[in-house]
């Protein structure tokens, strides 16, 4: 069997095609590398720069490498953004996420895993939410997304196609080998811009917001780190193999902390005390979101090795400083090149 990894190149998706690798399976990589990087998959791996709604281009790659299943990671993630631009969001994250299900059923895919966000679950009245809890998205990035596990859940009824939705809170962390991490460079993600901060890379961070309903008034999340993750899609690939019944699941730790616990881990461990600035809260953020995971683990023999902020910081400070060497270099490399190009031969 062959998956097919859609923004393989991705934060998420390149640690999905790791552990899938890391068990032995033979995977496809499919990516825009709009946000992903080809260095971010491993050079032995096929893979295809191109876009989940080529429907032709799908087709040929199912046919090609003999497809049975496909992990949907493409789309488009920052809140904000969704908020100022919400038809590019619902383009990206519903329709595409449409021709790739339309694709996929037409071809003869059995299996079908989908990245989903607790951002569907909106403003909930609870503190700890269970996959129980009614959705109701704030932001256009929630919605995207809601709509996409509806669409997959109609299709799937209709045609039984078997599926899961897994519905993760904050990813943050490197694989701890340091294959791949977040390389993104404009990412919003609040450990990597406080990393960046702490190593003189940004001259500081700002936290949007300081009178939310919370106990220090900054917002509260429940931060999963990455490969722990990645091994949760790997093993609901291998619950729907084993079971063919479909499933709805919260990735998470089942604890939160808040802005100002993560930049306190951040500073602990980098030993700098970095510059915060304190601003007004961002449009389409809830105050707290924090999963409760039982049903994941009562599931799925899922067993997560990095359940601790401090590794998580420092996985994504030590993967923070090996990307500046690297920016280093290749510029430092680049100016050479030029500099060699330029000279005039005597």
């Amino acid at each position: 069997m062959t998956v097919l990894i859609s923004g393989g190149a991705g934060y998420i998706g390149s640690h999905m095609v790791l552990g899938m690798l890391d068990k032995g399976e033979q995977v496809v990589v499919l990516d825009d590398l709009s946000t992903g990087f080809r260095s971010a998959v491993p050079a032995e791996t096929p893979f295809y720069d191109g876009d989940v709604a080529d429907s032709d281009m799908v087709a040929r790659i199912i046919r090609h490498h003999d497809i049975t299943e496909i992990a949907h990671f493409a789309a488009r993630t920052v809140v904000p953004d969704s908020v100022r631009m919400p038809l590019s969001y619902y383009e990206a994250n519903t329709v595409k996420t449409r021709s790739l299900i339309e694709t996929a059923v037409l071809h003869g895919v059995k299996r079908f895993i989908f990245s989903s966000t607790a951002a569907v679950y909106g403003e909930p009245d609870v503190v700890e939410v269970d996959e129980n809890v009614a959705p109701g998205p704030i932001n256009p990035y929630g919605r995207s997304k809601l709509m996409s596990e509806w669409m997959l859940g109609d299709a799937a009824a209709a045609t039984g196609l078997r599926y899961a939705i897994l519905r993760y809170f904050n990813v943050a962390g490197a694989d701890p080998q340091m294959r791949a991490g977040q390389s993104t460079e404009h990412a919003t993600h609040l450990i990597k811009v406080a990393c960046q901060a702490a190593l003189g890379l940004r001259p500081s961070i700002t936290v949007f917001g300081t009178d939310l309903p919370t106990p220090d008034g900054t917002g509260v999340r429940d931060y999963i780190q990455v490969s722990d993750l990645a091994d949760a899609h790997v093993c609901a690939l291998s619950y729907l193999r084993e079971t063919g019944t479909n499933l709805l699941l919260n990735c998470g730790y089942g604890r939160g902390y808040s802005v100002l616990e993560v930049l306190d881990a951040v500073k602990r461990v980098s030993g700098v005390d970095f510059p915060v600035i304190f601003g007004s809260r961002r449009p389409g953020d809830p105050a707290a979101l924090i999963a409760k995971a039982d049903k994941i683990r009562s599931h799925l023999d899922w067993r997560p090795r990095f359940d601790n902020l401090k590794d998580i910081v420092s996985q994504a400070l030590a993967w923070e400083r090996y990307e500046a060497v690297r920016r280093h270099a290749a510029t430092n490399g680049h100016e050479a090149t030029s500099s060699a190009s330029t000279r005039q031969p005597n």
